[in-house]
């Protein structure tokens, strides 16, 4: 038995057949329970690892269909709309599915209906029943009140007046049963019977294109996967080239025989449908969860999606059939290289809109970073304004992520170029000197009540042996008694 702490008292949650043959219930106190039978073995429940059970069949139900979605602790609802011919029909599907559950050593019940309700119903009352479109009044009618999936409060409510069936809540007026016991009674009722829909809410987003192969024989090396991704990628290919599409993101679903799934995704920065550079991309990927994915007694199922699409851009190529695209070259890298060793493996610097200079860029991941687009074809350029040329202040090579303190000992007029420096204990003595550029602080990101940030003049500086740096002075001179002089910091050298 399992047991489950209530308002501080051990009471039975679960039990098998031994210990209902006992006339032991769910719901008894643990301390009557042993009372009555004093060798009875008692678990303390894990609601956790029931959970990560639970989640665990479902990814395993995967095969049968993407529409899986967990129902309370101990159940599942599978949308098998479309799927069952797959199997050889509703009967042959759900003899399969309690064969293989039964082989994993799970004692279930399956139900099969047009709506969830009845499905509902007919698996916790009936037990591996198929019900028949317009058969759920006649299944639910002698059944107890619990079958309409309504709380606790309103079950005991209805049988205080004498309804205890299902049957006999269909036949009373509608009206008084709303009034008095809401209309949460009568949606499930109605959603039991078919007269609204319910919809199930999968627990994990179904992909756009999918491709499987079933195995008769399980494979258990990364060769022979790597053999079936680059056959499945070919599949995949047909239907991308149909809908003018190219993958972002793949999935690789692996199921074991014995009921244990690895799901394996990678990520493209360019949409993709090129059935060898999808393989390259999992082996990568698969060579770095090598020693993670336990094959077991092997896989008799892999399945390839495609989780997020986007508009295939074709590139023309030239007289040999090959594009010149270097961009394509280093998305491919990047992407290899993230597949091995993770997203956060390669950044790409992005422009952002500042003016202070350690704000004005900023790493992100390769994927999510903006692409080059080539301009539009039959774009024409207009010639009746002279070209003009826009020369950006110069910037370092090298800017510090923060910028480091540096004494000036003089200047040689208040608001002009230091002649000399120390910076890491080093003295620097200044040959040439340009600027200043001023940058002001961003008072529009200020929040209210926030200081103002003092003003920065910037200085390209060449030191006497012709290394050049650049540095600023924070804050103006003043002549308030108060004021505090101004700072010299680092910020980048040149090359």
């Amino acid at each position: 038995m399992i047991s489950h702490r209530d308002n501080n008292t051990q009471r039975i949650a679960a039990l098998d057949e031994r210990a209902e043959a006992l006339k032991l219930k769910r719901g008894m106190g643990i301390a009557d329970a042993r009372a009555m039978h004093p060798m009875i073995d008692v678990v303390e429940a894990d609601p956790e690892a029931d959970r990560r059970l639970l989640e665990g069949l479902a990814d395993w139900c995967d095969r049968y269909t993407p529409l899986v979605a967990i129902d309370a602790e101990d159940g599942l609802f599978l949308d098998v709309t479309g799927c069952t011919h797959l199997f050889g029909g509703e009967r042959a599907m759900q003899d399969e599915i309690l064969t293989r559950f039964f082989q994993q050593g799970f004692d279930v019940r399956a139900g099969l209906a047009s709506t969830p309700g009845a499905a509902w119903a007919a698996a916790r009352f009936h037990g591996n029943r198929i019900v028949a479109g317009g058969e759920e009044e006649a299944l639910l009618s002698p059944l107890p009140l619990s079958a309409l999936r309504i709380a606790p409060e309103t079950r005991a409510s209805l049988e205080s007046v004498g309804l205890r069936t299902a049957g006999a809540v269909m036949a009373a007026p509608r009206a008084p049963l709303a009034r008095r016991f809401g209309a949460t009674l009568l949606l499930r009722l109605d959603q039991a019977l078919g007269r609204l829909d319910e919809a199930v809410s999968p627990r994990l987003p179904v992909a756009p294109l999918s491709v499987e192969r079933h195995l008769a024989e399980p494979v258990m090396l990364t060769d022979d996967i790597e053999r079936l991704i680059s056959r499945l990628a070919v599949a995949l290919k047909t239907d991308l080239e149909r809908r003018g599409e190219g993958a972002r993101t793949l999935a690789l679903l692996l199921f074991r025989v014995d009921g244990a799934v690895s799901r394996i995704a990678v990520g493209t920065s360019r949409p993709m449908r090129e059935p060898r550079l999808i393989q390259r991309l999992f082996h990568e990927r698969l060579t770095a969860l090598e020693q993670t994915i336990d094959a077991g007694f092997g896989f008799d199922l892999v399945r390839l999606s495609v989780l997020s699409v986007a508009a295939f851009d074709l590139v023309q190529g030239d007289l040999t059939g090959e594009a010149d695209d270097e961009d394509a070259d280093i998305a491919l890298f990047a992407d290899r290289v993230r597949a091995r060793l993770g997203e956060a493996a390669v950044l790409k610097p992005v422009v952002v809109e500042s003016h202070l200079p350690e704000r004005a860029v900023k790493s992100v991941p390769f994927a999510e970073a903006p692409q080059r687009r080539a301009p539009a074809a039959g774009r024409t350029v207009s010639r009746t304004a002279p070209p003009m040329t826009i020369y950006p202040p110069e910037r370092p090579v090298r800017l510090f992520r923060s910028p480091e303190p540096i004494e000036v000992p003089a200047t040689e007029i208040p608001e002009g170029p230091p002649m000399n420096f120390r910076w890491r204990r080093a003295l620097y003595r200044v040959a040439r000197a340009e600027g200043p550029e001023r940058i002001a602080a961003e008072w529009w990101r200020q929040l209210p009540g926030e200081e103002e940030a003092p003003t920065r003049d910037y200085y390209r500086i060449e030191d006497s042996e012709g290394r050049r740096y650049w540095l600023y002075r924070q804050g103006l001179y003043s002549n308030a008694p108060q004021a505090a002089p101004p700072r010299w910091y680092m910020h980048g050298v040149f090359a």
